[in-house]
């Protein structure tokens, strides 16, 4: 019953974050939403800090699974889109992280240096699945091109969620805006690949136009 009610707090906190946007979430909204005293949350959780915590390890977990890549063989554009369609999916269920990154990270340097990591892993996966592509002869691209093209990605699919929200004029991105998002990573990649298989990015591209 305890472990349940751990999840619970969990389960309900991410909703809460997710729609209203975690500064503005108090251990007090958690407790009136799963009907429990705010004493029973902190029996479970010191503080929303803790409860913060325990997300993102879910999420640090979650997104290190969405970064693994193919063993054995080099990749090709559907491991791409493949690898964009778990991250961003990650992105979305955890969308509060990104759109009050700055501000969660400035109050806790645990998960600073833990985001950090992620980017760097991120930053490795894109490096490493470009340099396969040449090796594949599927694009051509210098050493340098590979490093920025790989920070160009980083950057695009972190401030993603944030951009697409501000642009539209509304509150927060809606989960249609991941194709979109999808497709502007790929895009990046574009002029870098030969013209059979740039054809073949258009084509998978049909589905995440806007």
């Amino acid at each position: 019953m305890a472990r349940r009610t751990r999840e619970r707090i969990l389960e309900i906190s991410l909703v809460l974050f997710n729609t209203r946007g975690e500064p503005n979430v108090t251990t007090n909204h958690i407790a009136d939403e799963l009907e429990i005293s705010p004493g029973n949350l902190y029996y479970h959780y010191r503080n929303k800090e803790d409860i913060v915590e325990h997300l993102f390890a879910q999420f640090e977990a979650r997104m290190d699974q969405s970064l693994l890549l193919p063993e054995g063989r080099l990749p090709n554009l559907e491991d791409i889109w493949l690898q964009l369609h778990l991250v961003f999916e990650c992105m979305w269920e955890f969308r509060f992280l990104y759109r009050d990154l700055v501000d969660i990270l400035s109050r806790s340097r645990k998960l600073k240096l833990h985001f950090g990591r992620i980017l760097r892993r991120a930053a490795q996966s894109a490096t490493a699945v470009l340099q396969g592509l040449v090796e594949a002869e599927i694009m051509r691209a210098s050493a340098e091109e590979i490093r920025a093209t790989a920070e160009n990605i980083l950057l695009l699919t972190t401030f993603w969620l944030n951009y697409n929200a501000v642009r539209n004029a509304r509150a927060d991105s809606q989960v249609e805006d991941l194709g979109h998002g999808i497709h502007q990573v790929m895009v990046l990649v574009a002029p870098f690949l030969r013209d059979a298989e740039r054809l073949h990015l258009n084509t998978l591209a049909q589905a995440y136009r806007p």
